[in-house]
């Protein structure tokens, strides 16, 4: 089913949001909850799914890829049901960056984290990608099941803080596990070694890196929530910490 042909503007600096301008009869879909704002005329309803599948098995199918992915079960749909242009916008639940994708540029199909997509247009199928390798569904950070986007229309996805767009040609890129957004097809996923004993034990960056390689397009964000909440529990127990030696 070819995907709904969108318009959209991005909103915000360092936490953004994305506002979808929607034509008579056209629909976006996004997960449970990340709605912000809508004119009137803008209807919405909670499917099950992407609303790709049509009949009952292939639903539950959809259902159930969703809950290995530890989403929610129900995604909903957005649709301009008057007669004039209608607006719906759409913010993740922390500050980063929104990063707009048309995926008939990248060879239809992204991979993306778990936790990245935020809404696309109608007809996109959102589905599940198995890492291929044992050790980079153990230590690569995104576990054995990543987000598979297919279609040929836009797809938004969400990232912390700034997002870098690599381009790959037969190439080989490392970073973070924790770091890697999204990657196109042709992008071969895996995780190696941080480098020596010595580098690894006391280099601060972890013993295992994320390595992509092959010809395509990578995203990357500078500051992943996990890292964020590291931190703000750090200060946290260090302030409880300082409070406590204070009262004494």
């Amino acid at each position: 089913m070819p995907s709904h042909q969108l318009e959209y503007e991005i909103l915000g600096a360092s936490a953004q949001s994305v506002e979808i301008i929607l034509d008579p009869g056209e629909t976006v879909i996004a997960e449970a909850g990340a709605m912000n704002y809508m004119t009137d005329g803008v209807r919405f309803e909670t499917r099950m799914g992407d609303g790709s599948s049509s009949g009952l098995l292939g639903k539950l199918w959809s259902v159930g890829k969703r809950m290995l992915t530890g989403e929610s079960l129900f995604m909903t749909h957005f649709s301009n049901g008057g007669k004039t242009q209608a607006r719906v916008a759409f913010a993740a639940p922390y500050p980063g960056t929104v990063v707009p994708i048309d995926l008939a540029k990248v060879g239809g199909r992204l991979i993306c984290q778990k936790d990245a997509f935020l809404c696309a247009a109608h007809g996109t199928r959102i589905g599940i990608s198995f890492a291929k390798r044992l050790g980079a569904g153990f230590f690569g950070g995104e576990g054995f099941i990543l987000q598979k986007l297919e279609g040929d229309g836009l797809a938004f996805v969400h990232a912390g803080g700034t997002v870098i767009r690599k381009e790959l040609n037969n190439e080989t890129l490392r970073l973070d596990t924790g770091c890697l957004v999204a990657f196109s097809s042709g992008i071969d996923y895996d995780i190696a070694l941080a480098g020596g004993l010595k580098s690894m034990l006391f280099g601060g960056e972890g013993i295992l890196l994320t390595t992509l390689k092959g010809t395509g397009t990578v995203w990357i964000q500078s500051l992943p929530f996990s890292r964020l909440a590291e931190r703000v529990y750090a200060a946290t127990v260090q302030a409880r910490e300082e409070v406590r030696a204070g009262g004494k």
